[in-house]
């Protein structure tokens, strides 16, 4: 089974090009939502957040008290190094076990914003870069999450890599700029991997 990554910037499509994926039976492990979900439920996780960042960290029932964590990593590199530190081991075994649950496809997606950024991408074979221009991608991301400001989508753009650093990276590219069909380049792109 062929484990393929598939990022893009902030606005660029990835769920919905994984949606597409999902069509024709690939199973997509979103890494994102997976992280969030691990810090709420994952006991071994919990304890390490709430050992390093305080009993706060959590509400009463469990649930991770996400407004308390960001203030708390927001502009301190550091602390956010070590969150990091603390959830992609988590992530990774997660994502150990749910492949070896779907070892019978011939190959299956990992879905996430900063594959690239930190680094998961190398235990990966192939991965995939979901391309749409600047002005797109702001344009979408404002349209979907209303409470967010052109600054706000701007300064998560000046984290994530940039469009040509993604693209010189990536195995294959996606283009959901409107140009084409993004159905055409999936199931093309979905022939290949299932060679």
């Amino acid at each position: 089974m062929k484990k393929i990554g598939i990022t893009g910037g902030i606005g660029a499509g990835k769920s919905l090009i994984c949606e597409v994926f999902q069509l024709l039976g690939t199973p997509n492990y979103p890494a994102d939502s997976r992280a969030k979900w691990l810090q709420s439920n994952d006991p071994e996780l919990k304890a390490k957040i709430a050992f390093h960042f305080g009993k706060e960290a959590y509400f009463d029932n469990g649930e991770l008290n996400r407004e308390y964590l960001s203030k708390e990593v927001f502009g301190n590199d550091d602390k956010l190094e070590l969150l990091n530190r603390l959830v992609h081991p988590a992530v990774a075994d997660d994502f150990k076990n749910w492949c070896s649950s779907h070892a019978n496809k011939p190959y299956i997606l990992k879905e996430a914003a900063l594959l690239f950024e930190t680094g998961s991408y190398k235990q990966l074979d192939a991965t995939i870069n979901v391309h749409a221009s600047h002005e797109i991608r702001l344009k979408r991301t404002l349209e979907r999450d209303p409470q967010r400001t052109p600054e706000s989508v701007e300064a998560i753009m000046k984290k994530q890599l940039s469009d040509d650093e993604r693209l010189e990276l990536a195995d294959y590219v996606i283009f959901n700029d409107e140009s084409r069909s993004v159905i055409k380049q999936v199931i093309d792109l979905h022939h290949l991997l299932t060679k």
